[in-house]
């Protein structure tokens, strides 16, 4: 959900169904306790215009009902549908591209050799919205190493939402989204498919896409040599912005590294174990975490 946008609004609506100062707070409060996703006042009139569709889908009358309805037993799927319904997913393919000239240029090189000897590459994509961002990672792998696939090398792409992560694994891109991708690499990597272009085998056999909350538990045995979590924990207050990065150290390798985004800011006890090394790009020092 690695680049989730919130977006802004300035007044409530009092359109076609009542919805009060409480309303408004037990759908904040539900939404933080979900995803960690923080929603402020001023965005009243996004939660409306949102989720008046969702009560006209219900058969609702009232935000009243709605927020009964979400906080009891039965509404677990209503909340992941209003987690969707409230946030945009912003990306594009190579979107920041300095890190992908870091990956290319100085980690995965060595990481390649070694796995051509047997080794593991593990790089994982936590926020991966709709794809753009691990498969830029696998194209930029591919580029390196074309036969990639036959190696053991995975790509980790997560989201809490189901929806873009179903998406990411049908991987079909419009001829708009595929701007940012050059010719030769488009040529290589996508093909025809009906209105739009679908990753070939070889770049999707690479990428592995699982439903996974940030906030919530992280099934993942091993480690990784690389994670990229970008423009995702500014929706977050500091506590839990910060307890996701220390979470972070524990999955990174020694010397792997740790990609954020551009308006992000390294704080808290991460700090003690990731050493910063150029733009928004941090590596993993040696040292236990707790």
């Amino acid at each position: 959900m690695s680049n989730l946008k919130l977006e802004s609004a300035e007044r409530a609506s009092s359109g076609e169904f009542p919805m009060t100062d409480a309303d408004f707070t037990t759908i904040a409060k539900i939404l933080y306790e979900d995803s960690g996703i923080l929603l402020s006042s001023s965005k009243t009139t996004l939660v409306y215009s949102r989720l008046a569709k969702r009560l006209r889908a219900l058969g609702m009358e009232s935000f009243k009902d709605y927020c009964a309805y979400i906080a009891g037993a039965s509404g677990a799927g209503e909340r992941m549908t209003m987690l969707a319904a409230l946030t945009t997913n912003v990306t594009h393919f190579f979107r920041e591209p300095h890190h992908f000239e870091h990956l290319k240029n100085h980690l995965l090189p060595p990481l390649l050799a070694k796995a051509k000897q047997g080794g593991k590459v593990r790089i994982w994509s936590a926020g991966c919205s709709n794809g753009h961002e691990p498969y830029s990672i696998a194209m930029t792998l591919l580029s390196l190493m074309p036969d990639a696939a036959d190696y053991d090398i995975k790509i980790l792409a997560s989201d809490i939402d189901p929806n873009v992560v179903a998406f990411g694994r049908r991987g079909v891109y419009d001829e708009q989204t595929l701007e940012a991708v050059s010719k030769d690499l488009r040529r290589r990597w996508f093909q025809p498919s009906g209105n739009g272009f679908e990753v070939v085998d070889a770049m999707r056999d690479l990428v592995s896409f699982r439903e996974l909350n940030l906030i919530g538990d992280w099934p993942m045995k091993g480690t990784f040599q690389a994670l990229f979590c970008r423009n995702v924990t500014i929706y977050f207050d500091q506590p839990t912005r910060e307890k996701i990065w220390y979470r972070f150290c524990r999955y990174l390798q020694p010397d792997g590294w740790l990609y954020i985004g551009h308006s992000e800011r390294m704080s808290g006890p991460a700090s003690e174990f990731l050493s910063y090394e150029g733009t928004t790009a941090y590596r993993r020092l040696a040292g236990t975490v707790r």
